[in-house]
């Protein structure tokens, strides 16, 4: 976070701020949710997802399934500054990496997370389908065994204002730990997991990106904002939204919030979570509880 707030102090945009901030986190082996040494899919591999949006001119750039490239976020911004497309997955998210000059690095899973992902998987399925599981006809299946609801859904989310008033979100995932391939969760897709507006204000989110997705949470909080809600009671009311999901599988979700005025909020329905931020006239972040809203949770 500093290295945003240093960009920030400098007079920079928001953009560079929340880009060089993901950054730092994309780049941390300690951190198995984002970037480099995440949580790999059920086969062993490691597939990133990102996406950022300028609030100023709605403008948004995304990438999804990205796998042997370290910075999503930045392959992302670069989705929106070079392409008239939004979003780019797999290997044509790669192809357009090593266009823009951006190093194959190929395997970004150390040997510790590697071990995790065999051992959580030798815990729940027979050594032999372990073995052989890219050869398995019933991939779909397995993954749902394999799958721990409550490990990890985490995400990374910024939001930022710069002193021309400009906001802009970033959001950057390894997904969901053992996911089935392919899988794509809320954080590129814009609406769901990122929005941002500087007319009203900023959201994004955390948690099982199936929900967000489907109630377009991020959006909902920038469009309760629009209706003149203020930021806490805007983000209380997309929360509450989830509840009205049907279906057979609903978790967690997290999401931070900004007005356009600067006022910050974070909401979350799972007791005592925090969130952090940081104004221009404080010395250093301030790590506050998470407002508290309930979602009926079911995993059938």
């Amino acid at each position: 976070m500093s290295a945003g707030m240093d960009i920030l102090r400098a007079g920079g945009s928001a953009l560079d701020a929340i880009e060089a901030a993901t950054r730092l986190v994309e780049d941390n082996p300690a951190d198995h949710t984002v970037g480099f040494n995440g949580y790999p899919n059920i086969l062993g591999d490691l597939e990133l997802d990102a996406s950022i949006m300028d609030g100023r001119t709605l403008e948004s750039g995304a990438v999804a399934a990205v796998t042997g490239y370290r910075n999503p976020i930045t392959l992302a911004r670069r989705v929106m500054q070079n392409l008239p497309h939004v979003l780019l997955v797999g290997a044509g998210a790669e192809r357009f990496a090593a266009e823009m000059g951006f190093a194959h690095e190929g395997d970004l899973l150390t040997d510790e997370v590697r071990q995790q992902w065999h051992d959580h998987l030798a815990q729940m399925l027979p050594a032999e389908t372990v073995a052989n599981l890219p050869q398995q006809t019933n991939l779909w299946e397995l993954v749902q065994l394999a799958t721990d609801p409550e490990r990890t859904r985490s995400t990374v989310n910024f939001i930022a204002q710069d002193a021309a008033g400009n906001i802009a979100t970033a959001v950057s995932t390894s997904g969901w730990a053992w996911k089935y391939p392919g899988r794509v969760g809320d954080s590129p897709i814009i609406g769901a997991g990122n929005y941002a507006d500087n007319r009203y204000g900023a959201a994004a989110c955390t948690g099982m990106g199936e929900m967000a997705i489907r109630a377009s949470t991020a959006h909902s909080v920038v469009f309760y904002m629009k209706m003149g809600q203020n930021v806490a009671t805007a983000a209380a009311n997309a929360m509450r939204d989830l509840n009205d999901l049907g279906g057979r599988y609903l978790s967690v979700m997290n999401l931070i919030a900004l007005s356009a005025t600067g006022e910050p909020a974070g909401f979350t329905s799972q007791q005592g979570k925090t969130y952090i931020y940081q104004t221009a006239d404080m010395p250093t972040y301030h790590e506050a509880e998470r407002t508290y809203v309930p979602i009926e949770q079911r995993w059938k």
